[in-house]
């Protein structure tokens, strides 16, 4: 099969190519057309990914590329793409580049003349503003919130973001996250978005106050989707 969208006849194609959140059938035709034609699929976790080419019997061969190896494995994916292979790259789920490494091999592969391609599809991010009720006009991603160091000063310049404010965040410290939130953001309407597109999918919204105050065993990948400051008097 051949790659449908060729670009320079001197390098190879490099895709970034976007998978499912949750369930599998989310994935785009012209996805599946990609990932059979590479040579290489550059994925952050191999046995999720393979998950995926079992279900459409891709037998592609598949490479590792994350946080640990990106430098060393940068380089090989960098050379196979100027002897003219072309490549796909993947993350665990969603969009390549949010939240993961993947952005360095895509600015390597910029800085060495080779052509590269979205193939987009899912995302978690945008599913939950689709589903939170909030404003979608504008907003502004945050990815996970620091743990520690760093923390008080990103929700105390968060607290005065007049757009709606998209963020992941781990079931184990989703509890904490929504207390912090309300302690320096007040009560602001969020929607708590678990599991998109899996077979436990909810999304709850609420204000933080009352979020917060309520103890629950939360399970999942979790998306919050927050009210951003009141335009007008500066604050929720």
């Amino acid at each position: 099969m051949a790659v449908v969208q060729p670009g320079s006849e001197e390098t190879g194609n490099l895709f970034v190519v976007s998978t499912p959140i949750g369930n599998l059938g989310d994935v785009t035709q012209r996805s599946i057309e990609i990932l059979n034609a590479v040579s290489l699929i550059a994925a952050e976790d191999t046995r999720r990914t393979r998950i995926l080419l079992n279900r459409y019997q891709i037998r592609t061969n598949l490479s590792s590329y994350n946080s640990f190896n990106k430098i060393k494995k940068g380089r090989e994916f960098i050379e196979r793409l100027k002897k003219g292979e072309d490549l796909a790259l993947v993350s665990d789920a969603g969009t390549p580049g949010i939240s993961d490494p993947h952005y360095h091999l895509v600015n390597s592969a910029i800085e060495e003349g080779v052509s590269i391609f979205s193939i987009p599809g899912p995302s978690a991010l945008l599913a939950a503003l689709t589903v939170s009720g909030l404003p979608m006009d504008r907003f502004v991603f945050e990815g996970f919130l620091p743990r520690k160091k760093g923390r008080t000063t990103m929700l105390e310049n968060l607290a005065q973001e007049k757009r709606t404010i998209v963020l992941f965040e781990s079931p184990n410290r989703i509890q904490k996250t929504l207390h912090d939130l309300y302690r320096f953001f007040g009560d602001r309407k969020v929607a708590i978005a678990r599991e998109l597109t899996k077979m436990y999918e909810e999304v709850v919204r609420g204000g933080l106050k009352e979020l917060s105050a309520q103890e629950r065993n939360w399970k999942g990948e979790i998306t919050l989707v927050i009210a951003g400051a009141d335009k007008k008097k500066g604050k929720s």
